[in-house]
């Protein structure tokens, strides 16, 4: 692509002028880089078992894999890795559409971002470039939706996951060719606009490395999910699987130690949730019981309103004391669309408990309406970006809110992905671990580099080796 011709791409996909960009290219740090080559590839997996989540079964996995070139403008080159499970169940969901059809829609739009990105070669801090970049993306689901007859319009939460791993990749290249951890590049001596810019004026002259730690915590908790089809007790079982790993709730206590469990509820069945919920804290302490047990109540959006929600914690609070008391924090218990859904308040919700967003966070602009909505927490997400969690991170500390990293059932560099994440952002106590339980065959080529990670013996991981240059995975 000539010069007239990017300029010409760069001002219809971001708004900005051609003056704009001609300042941008003229100020150019010589450790800013620039895209030199990007491509990606698509790996397959069957899940051991299904995965049940907002009242939906998954038993497979689609892991977008992307890798990438750089050079600064001082001429030095590095290559970036990045991988991210696409997620359509999550990231797309749909009544009307298939799983294939909203999976082959997030191909399509991997294949569009990946042109995308290759065509722009400004140079910049990853930051920027994602910046730069989102709203082509955005423009390409739009046609990408067209295109393929869809029944709705691909999400904005759909179009960042397929993106995430291409940023990923970036900011692991950024990290490579300055042979540092990307959590060491997010200062004033590499970037070269303050969080203001990306964020809000109250953010002025404060940078990334205000809001992460440049080295690892040592050790970070794992949460154990139990999905809304796992066996909590013998009697729920139907089919045991005899390939060596665990089959129910107390024989995963005991494989893993485990002290944090996530419940998985169902949002349209409050005497289930209620007993399910009650049966996992009994299940919990008969099998570990003097540990100081942590759980996150995650119902997917799937509960009516707030009153469902307040009903729940009414009645386990009732039932069982102790397991209330237990409940870490509440994640994303309403409708995901918060402007057409504003009765779904949670300010008597979060006077019991942390209620945290989740499908609803896409932006700065969603999470703003959250917090004026009630939600007091964020779950910061490697699949939806490294640039936003990182941004994300800094917002929610800056609002004095609670934070905690959930995955998508990642597995390999994804999991390593997620996990330095909740390693790295201070408040971060655990991160949930989901592939051991439903895509261990994924995590096989990891065991041996990063034991601590994929070995998990005493609840947590051991966290020290996430320290690596770039993302610090390969």
């Amino acid at each position: 692509m000539n010069l007239t011709s990017r300029r010409g791409f760069l001002q219809a996909v971001t708004g900005l002028s051609v003056t704009s960009f001609s300042i941008l290219n003229a100020q150019a740090r010589t450790t800013d880089i620039r895209i030199e080559d990007i491509s990606y590839e698509l790996e397959e997996h069957q899940y051991r078992a299904p995965y049940k989540f907002g009242g939906v079964p998954v038993d497979r996995a689609t892991i977008i894999n992307v890798k990438c070139r750089v050079r600064t403008a001082s001429g030095k080159t590095a290559n970036g890795f990045g991988s991210m499970p696409l997620g359509n169940v999550w990231a797309f969901p749909s009544r009307s559409m298939p799983y294939d059809i909203t999976l082959n829609a997030m191909k399509v739009l991997a294949a569009r971002i990946n042109k995308i990105t290759a065509n722009y070669r400004e140079f910049g801090h990853p930051l920027d470039i994602n910046t730069a970049l989102e709203p082509a993306y955005l423009q390409a689901a739009i046609e990408v939706t067209k295109e393929l007859k869809l029944d709705a319009p691909i999400p904005k939460l759909c179009t960042i996951v397929t993106a995430s791993a291409f940023d990923a990749a970036i900011h692991d290249a950024f990290g490579k060719v300055h042979v540092r951890n990307v959590y060491q590049t997010y200062g004033p001596n590499l970037m070269a606009k303050d969080l203001s810019h990306y964020l809000t004026p109250d953010f002025k002259g404060e940078y990334l490395n205000r809001y992460v730690m440049t080295k690892p915590r040592p050790r970070v908790f794992m949460y154990h999910s139990v999905g809304g089809a796992d066996a909590v007790l013998e009697s729920e079982l139907t089919n045991r699987l005899n390939d060596g790993l665990p089959n129910t709730l107390a024989e995963w206590i005991k494989y893993n130690n485990l002290t944090h469990i996530k419940i998985k509820l169902q949002g349209d069945e409050l005497k289930w949730d209620i007993e399910r919920t009650v049966n996992i804290d009994r299940i919990a302490n008969e099998t570990r019981p003097n540990i100081d047990w942590k759980y996150c109540v995650d119902f997917n959006e799937r509960c009516p309103n707030i009153g469902y929600l307040l009903e729940y914690l009414r009645k386990v609070k009732e039932l069982t004391p102790k397991g209330f008391a237990r409940i870490q924090y509440i994640e994303q218990p309403t409708a995901r669309d918060l402007k057409a859904n504003r009765q779904n308040v949670m300010h008597e919700a979060n006077k019991l408990r942390p209620i945290v967003v989740d499908e609803s966070l896409v932006d700065l602009e969603s999470l703003l309406l959250a917090r004026e909505m009630g939600y007091t927490g964020i779950a910061l997400k490697a699949c939806k970006g490294q640039s936003q969690a990182m941004l994300m991170a800094a917002a929610g500390q800056k609002y004095k809110m609670f934070l905690c990293v959930q995955d998508l059932t990642c597995p390999g560099a994804s999991l390593l992905h997620s996990v330095s994440i909740a390693a790295h952002v201070p408040g971060v106590s655990g991160v949930e671990h989901n592939s051991r339980q439903y895509m261990p065959a994924a995590n096989k080529p990891w065991e041996k580099k990063f034991p601590g990670i994929f070995k998990v013996t005493d609840g947590a991981f051991d966290t020290r080796k996430l320290n690596g240059v770039g993302l610090g995975v390969v």
